[in-house]
């Protein structure tokens, strides 16, 4: 496949290639994702039409439109769009680091950790939505710092992490689970719904730190791109290429781990985006690279497809995002499986 000219970026330190197929499959997302969003601030109990809600984005439609717009929907639909990218884009450095397919923040613990945060702030000393986000953040590094140290021996890579990622992810569930069983009905109705993955109520100020966390992250993330692909090939590889490899590889964890962990502050841990969005980019790109843009594309894209369903499936109810993104990375999963057993390799 023919590339095209690099794309670079801040006078050159941010470079990185884009093949055709991959810039179509990127044009691609950024079309569903725009219709995503005209079409979650059309949708709900009270119809808002396709004019009205154009108008209302700029302050110029009805009182009701644009409460309904401006203040409810959009916020939520630009709140869920940049949780998937975030999540889209750690997953996939995360499977690049590990070269595991099952390498993501949600199966690795981080997601949990950051869970976990949240929840002993919510349960345990009444906080609000801003020190519940702040306690998300803070249980997502300590979880991470905890499972590069104990991988760290011998040089914390591949299956090492993997496999201390998913027992540290199996104590912050158990330990997360108690902590709701042990809560009054009403802070443990609350806590689930948290721990699931939800939007629901998400305003201004989640989205807020959600463009934050992505202006100061995603830039780092994408400038060590070519450091990411350098360690596909293998430490003793990349350290002949010049990578200094572990210091190469904390700066990407700890950059993708922010990612997870305000993305998870703002909508809880949503199961599968993380691992899903990457494999499925990688998929219909037909890239052997990490695959960044296309990753957290495909993320902002499935969650925001995943909320709008969540809340029209049951309506005028309506359910957490992270049950709806949890059957379709089940059924991706069960498509894997069968694909590899016909494949004679399950």
């Amino acid at each position: 496949m023919t590339a095209l000219r690099p794309v670079r970026l801040l006078d050159g330190r941010i470079s990185f290639r884009l093949h055709a197929r991959t810039l179509w499959v990127c044009g691609l997302l950024l079309v569903v994702i725009a219709a995503g969003l005209v079409t979650a601030m059309m949708v709900g109990d009270y119809h808002v039409p396709l004019d009205d809600a154009l108008r209302a984005v700029f302050g110029e439609s009805t009182r009701m439109a644009e409460l309904f717009v401006e203040r409810r929907r959009l916020p939520r639909a630009l709140t869920g769009v940049m949780v998937g990218i975030a999540m889209g884009v750690a997953g996939a450095v995360f499977q690049s680091l590990t070269r595991n397919p099952l390498g993501s923040p949600d199966i690795v613990g981080f997601g949990h950790g950051a869970a976990t945060g949240a929840v002993v702030v919510l349960l345990l000393f009444g906080g609000g939505t801003t020190q519940t986000a702040i306690g998300a953040f803070a249980g997502g590094l300590v979880s991470a710092a905890a499972v590069y140290l104990l991988a760290l021996k011998g040089g914390a890579h591949g299956y090492r992490l993997v496999l201390v990622g998913i027992g540290v992810s199996a104590i912050l569930i158990a330990f997360n689970n108690y902590l709701v069983t042990r809560a009054d009905l009403n802070d443990a109705r609350a806590a689930t719904v948290w721990i699931v993955g939800s939007l629901y109520e998400r305003r201004w100020p989640e989205a807020t730190l959600m463009a934050v966390g992505l202006l100061v992250l995603l830039p780092i993330v994408l400038a060590l791109s070519r450091t990411l692909s350098a360690l596909d090939i293998g430490d003793e590889g990349a350290t002949s290429l010049g990578v200094r490899v572990e210091r190469s590889r904390l700066a990407l964890i700890v950059s993708a781990v922010g990612l997870t962990a305000v993305a998870t502050a703002c909508a809880g841990p949503v199961a599968f985006v993380s691992l899903v969005a990457p494999q499925v980019a990688r998929r219909l790109t037909r890239s052997a690279g990490p695959g960044l843009l296309p990753a957290g594309l495909l993320g902002g894209a499935l969650l925001l497809v995943s909320d709008i369903v969540a809340q029209r499936i049951t309506s005028p109810g309506e359910l957490p995002v992270g049950v709806v993104t949890g059957a379709v990375g089940g059924a991706y999963l069960g498509w894997l499986l069968l694909r590899e057993w016909r494949a004679g390799r399950g």
